[in-house]
């Protein structure tokens, strides 16, 4: 009796403490993520079934993808969302436990034989949005001691973690909308200015390289006129892709209004910017456009400016502006950076 008080004493300290951190991780003013909450909310599930392993699933339904970064031990895996015993719950809308998960079609083996670890069993909770919609799974590997899990009992107590999970994910994805453009994909005006205070400052109080183009399709007007407004969203996407397609890896393109958007390049002079934007420049005029059936053409046009750290965010985006302007008034399709 008392070993099992004991035991149950040890787990309520736990919980306490993972919940603790939590709150304490979400009271600072350090820059942060959700990805707190998943990886706190992970490891309360694992500690509450008694569980080895655990992992939450986000479900990228546009991308037909299920992938995870706080499985307990591992980096990020990303896997399609018809498979696995995650694809199954999802897929279904029920939980799913195996305690013989290698005689279960749907485990992937594959995991195991590549890391030399042995699953005995496996639960799956889908867990919802406040609609009912399924966004994601939590999931829990190998129950400890001799049994596998009950799926009522352990789905009692991993309920509140999923909660949680759950609201945290839709909350993600409300803030992931609301900074991005549904049309092009891009992060717009509101995400720039989120990656401004959280990234490009940093570059900036570093004393580093700033570097940021404005852009905008020529006589975009004339599109929308001639071909329809499908077509000229057609154009569009099209042009926010191949901007996105040129970024590197510390770069990003956002759209800005309209037809406008805006590149930021850190660790990046004036010469290589303009170099940069040169070449899209080419490349969007070299490219026929297939957009509601119809073949287009079109140019941009291109404003460069090298970051003053000495004037505001939205005056040096005004002095690229001020070189677009100057590239429209003298021809258009062409970059000017002074």
């Amino acid at each position: 009796m008392n070993l099992n008080i004991n035991i149950e004493e040890n787990t309520l300290k736990q919980i306490y403490d993972i919940s603790a951190k939590l709150y304490n991780e979400m009271c600072t003013d350090k820059e942060k993520d959700h990805g707190a909450i998943f990886e706190y909310m992970t490891e309360l599930g694992r500690t509450m079934a008694d569980a080895d392993r655990a992992s939450f699933w986000k479900w990228d339904r546009h991308k037909h993808e299920l992938w995870t970064t706080s499985a307990t031990g591992v980096d990020k895996i990303v896997i399609p969302d018809n498979t696995g015993l995650v694809g199954r719950a999802l897929k279904l809308g029920q939980i799913v436990v195996t305690n013989d998960p290698y005689n279960d079609p749907d485990f992937n083996k594959d995991v195991d034989w590549m890391t030399g670890y042995t699953t005995k069993s496996v639960l799956v909770m889908p867990v919802a949005n406040i609609n009912g919609e399924f966004i994601g799974a939590f999931q829990i590997i190998n129950k400890n001691g001799d049994g596998g899990f009950d799926e009522k009992e352990d789905v009692r107590k991993l309920s509140m973690a999923a909660l949680v999970c759950g609201l945290a994910m839709e909350s993600e994805t409300f803030f992931e909308e609301s900074h991005h453009d549904k049309l092009t994909k891009l992060k717009n005006r509101m995400g720039f200015y989120s990656d401004f205070s959280r990234k490009y400052n940093n570059v900036i109080n570093d004393g580093r390289n700033l570097s940021l183009f404005i852009c905008d399709i020529d006589k975009f007007k004339r599109v929308n006129d001639t071909y329809g407004h499908n077509a000229g969203d057609d154009v569009l996407a099209f042009v926010a892709s191949l901007l996105e397609g040129a970024c590197s890896e510390n770069e990003s393109v956002y759209r800005w209004g309209g037809e406008e958007f805006i590149m930021m390049m850190p660790d990046t002079d004036l010469e290589a910017a303009v170099a940069k934007a040169e070449k899209l420049r080419e490349n969007i005029m070299k490219s026929t456009i297939e957009a509601d059936g119809n073949e287009i053409k079109v140019t941009m046009s291109f404003g460069c400016r090298l970051f003053d750290k000495e004037l505001s965010i939205e005056d040096n985006i005004s002095k690229a502006d001020e070189h677009l302007y100057t590239a429209k008034e003298t021809g258009r399709n062409k970059v000017v950076y002074k």
